[in-house]
């Protein structure tokens, strides 16, 4: 777990993997691929798959999960790219230990815990499926916002994750100023606080994430926790752009000048977050709305999710045209373009 740790904090960026859907709702290997090539082409660190962006209703189907977990691996490994790979967890603990073994088989170095499809779902049952899991692969706790499936999770809950030895990393993903501080607090008190690594699953909060240190004093002593990297649905789309603002606000952060520029950068990817995210729509298009963009910009064929309840909400598109209109530096609209036929080919 120590080379995993390392490269975390050092600052990854770490695409959630999108499905790729043919315009029948089929899946389509060769877009799906394609992704794959674009991520290893864009400078990020590695990819998460088996996420809520690749839709956990994928995990209904073992076989195809199976298949898109596999697909990314041997990609990465074929393109020479030294990916790191987490993959996406649900269910109850059997499920989950039986999904983690099958990724560890695949050569993934961690796994996401994500709340979805679980029986009982208390802090109590989150533990116990961590530890067991955690027997398997170093694991990635996960704060998701409550409009796509999360719970409130206390101060002690992520105490208790912190003190699990098998937890490498927590991904902050409320979308809740106070709850990611709870998160940051608990790490900075704890005594792994400099071996934990913080990433930053806020969307709506990269970069401010990115240049703010939490800091606490225990003991008489003062410690600092940064957030230096993170695994977002967001950085699916625009992930080149998304590798170099990383890793310009956190080297500014470093210096201690964060500069306007990067806090404009900011405000102008919460304005395309605001548009694939759906938020006039209360998240609804979320994911639909991250192939969307791929959609509009020729790497999938179409939008379309596994589940009928996920799809791009009325209005969307155009807002995400107007998105990838205003800010194509953001979302690689350039870089896509000179290298999709290849990618896809």
């Amino acid at each position: 777990m120590g080379t995993l740790q390392a490269r975390l904090a050092a600052g990854a960026s770490i695409p959630a993997h999108p499905l790729a859907l043919d315009a029948d709702g089929r899946f389509d290997e060769r877009a799906q691929t394609a992704l794959t090539r674009y991520y290893a082409a864009s400078g990020v660190d590695g990819v998460a798959v088996g996420v809520h962006t690749t839709q956990f209703d994928l995990h209904e189907d073992r076989g195809l999960l199976s298949t898109v977990w596999e697909g990314a691996a041997e990609t990465a490994d074929r393109a020479g790219w030294d990916a790191v790979l987490v993959a996406g967890l649900v269910g109850d603990v059997r499920q989950a230990v039986e999904e983690a073994e099958l990724a560890a088989g695949l050569g993934y170095d961690a796994v996401l815990l994500c709340p979805w499809g679980m029986t009982e779902r208390t802090e109590r049952t989150l533990l116990e499926r961590a530890a067991a899991v955690g027997e398997v692969l170093p694991t990635i706790g996960f704060y998701l916002q409550d409009d796509v499936g999360g719970m409130r999770l206390g101060r002690s809950y992520w105490t208790a994750l912190l003190d699990q030895p098998s937890t490498a990393a927590v991904k902050a993903a409320p979308f809740d100023r106070y709850r990611t501080n709870d998160v940051a607090r608990a790490l900075a008190e704890h005594d792994r606080w400099n071996e934990v690594v913080l990433l930053t699953g806020n969307d709506d909060a990269i970069v401010h994430d990115l240049v703010t240190p939490t800091r606490v004093t225990v003991g008489g002593q003062q410690r600092e926790v940064r957030i230096r990297g993170g695994l977002l649905g967001q950085w699916a789309v625009g992930a080149r752009s998304a590798a170099r603002l990383r890793a310009t606000a956190v080297a500014e952060a470093d210096a201690g000048s964060v500069s306007t520029s990067t806090l404009a950068s900011a405000s102008d990817l919460v304005e395309v977050n605001a548009a694939v995210f759906d938020v006039l729509g209360g998240f609804a298009g979320c994911v639909a709305g991250v192939n969307e963009v791929l959609r509009q910009q020729g790497l999938l064929q179409s939008a379309h999710c596994l589940s009928p309840r996920e799809r791009v909400s009325p209005g969307q598109s155009a807002l995400i045209a107007e998105v990838l209109a205003e800010f194509p530096d953001l979302l690689d609209q350039q870089f896509i373009a000179e290298n999709r036929d290849r990618w896809l080919a």
